[in-house]
Order: structure tokens, then C-alpha cells, then sequence
């Protein structure tokens, strides 16, 4: 079965390249424009993993991550933070908040990849 991923970005053009980059390894495919949105897609449609912006509009990252580790149902996806934010403190904030990693913008496909496919194989083995 398909691994769901749940993208999570109020920037469109960021939205279509993760998508791109995403759809070549055979994952299932679900995007957000907030943290309201991506709300209501996982009440239907539980991802395996969340691809989570910071700087959005309404709920930021941060608030998002933290929101969802505080719930039984969602405290076991995996985070990763993808954001143009990367210094010290923002890391820290981000693993704090439950990230299970942290990568910034502009990204590297293969490195993106490669990080999914880490955080998911511990998030399996954890299970």
C-alpha cells in the first residue's frame, strides 16, 4: 500500500514541485494550503507523514506540529518542517514542537527523499 503524505504549504508553486518531486517514489499525494485545511483532510485521510511550512497564514508550522503531537490520534505522524526558516532557534523550536526533522527552502529533491524515506523507516520501526 501507498504511503499517504500530506503536504502542508500556503505557496503553490511549492506545492506543484514537492508534488513533482514526491510523485516519482509512489506515494499517495495530499496537499494543504493551512493548517485548516490540513485539519480536515486528516479526519478522512491519515498520512503517514506531513511535509509542514512554518510561516503560513492563520495557525504557523510550529503551532500546527504542536497542535497535532498533543492529540492521541495524530501524535504519531512524523513532521518534517520544510521552510525557508533555518537558523539555531528555529530548529530548536521545530524539534521542540515534535518535528521529526527539519530540512529548508530551496531543497534538494534527492535529500528530501531521502529524509521521508529515514523518518518513515523510524517511524515504522518505532511502531
Amino acid at each position: 500500500m501507498k504511503k499517504k503524505i500530506l503536504v502542508v504549504d500556503d505557496e503553490e508553486d511549492i506545492l506543484t514541485l514537492v508534488e513533482k518531486v514526491l510523485v516519482y517514489e509512489e506515494y499517495a499525494i495530499f496537499l494543504a494550503r493551512n493548517g485548516e485545511e490540513l485539519f480536515e483532510i486528516i479526519k478522512d485521510n491519515k498520512p503517514d507523514l506531513i511535509l509542514l511550512d512554518i510561516m503560513m497564514p492563520g495557525m504557523d508550522g510550529f503551532s500546527i506540529c504542536r497542535r497535532l503531537k498533543a492529540k492521541p490520534a495524530t501524535r504519531d505522524i512524523p513532521v518534517i518542517m520544510l521552510t525557508v526558516l533555518s537558523s539555531r532557534m528555529d530548529i530548536n523550536r521545530g524539534i521542540a514542537a515534535g518535528a521529526a526533522a527539519f530540512l529548508t527552502k530551496p531543497f534538494d529533491p534527492e535529500k528530501l527523499n531521502r529524509e521521508i524515506k529515514a523518518v518513515l523507516e523510524r517511524n515504522d520501526a518505532a511502531k
